[in-house]
């Protein structure tokens, strides 16, 4: 788990950020806070070991917070002003996210701080460190977070703003609100390929592969032209 403190001056941005943590298995909330003053004393007191701070704030900024800290825990910036960006990062912070941040994109930046942490861990010798990329994700379906077991997926389909997430042992495609772009960037190259603008399916249920077609059991989907590499990303040859 991660230990999170949630910094933000705005009652109702505290609240939903407070909000995302609570819906991140990896994440545990030990405090908030709306003031970096206030702030700086949690951090004394408590073990945290990620930040999510605003950065327009009274009396100190949340990018003179972070660069006043001498053991500086992970930071994600979470603010309304994109013309920050490279200051932040300067400051080696995790992520940038500009307000209003999607569920989806929160859960990439913390499965960025999550790679991180393991990373470090590793490094200092840590015995049973758990996986640096879980085995699952949460989409937005019927008005919940639902969590998907990465096997499970088979292939997704691109409706305009809306996804089609073909599950194995499931007649009926799960229905998602999410963009192709922001649920492949959340699964693992190795074990998907995006073989068209509105085809991402995963190698492990591939059944066989033609030159520009693949196909997982009976269903036939097409490799677009503008994914030469698909077909070799799946078997290691060209056709």
């Amino acid at each position: 788990m991660l230990r999170c403190l949630a910094i933000d001056d705005e009652p109702l941005a505290l609240e939903l950020l407070e909000d995302n943590i609570s819906k991140v298995p990896f994440l545990q909330l030990s405090a908030s806070c709306s003031n970096p003053v206030e702030a700086l004393r949690l951090l004394q007191e408590k073990e945290i070991d990620l930040i999510f701070i605003d950065i327009q704030m009274p009396r100190i900024t949340g990018l003179q917070l972070l660069q006043g800290l001498v053991n500086k825990p992970m930071a994600i910036l979470v603010t309304a002003y994109e013309k920050y960006a490279l200051e932040g990062f300067n400051l080696d912070v995790v992520d940038y996210l500009v307000k209003p941040v999607s569920i989806d994109r929160f859960i990439k930046a913390c499965n960025k701080a999550w790679d991180l942490h393991q990373l470090r861990l590793k490094a200092k010798g840590a015995g049973d460190v758990m996986p640096a990329r879980l085995d699952y994700i949460f989409v937005n379906a019927d008005y919940s977070l639902v969590k998907v077991v990465l096997e499970d997926i088979r292939w997704i389909e691109g409706l305009k703003d809306y996804l089609r997430i073909h599950l194995k042992n499931s007649s009926k495609p799960l229905i998602v609100r999410m963009a192709m772009k922001s649920i492949e960037e959340q699964l693992p190259e190795k074990d998907f390929v995006r073989i068209h603008r509105s085809y991402i399916v995963s190698k492990l249920h591939i059944t066989a592969v033609r030159k520009n077609s693949i196909f997982i059991d009976k269903t036939e989907l097409p490799v677009g032209s503008n994914y030469p590499d698909a077909i070799a990303s799946i078997t290691g040859q060209q056709l």
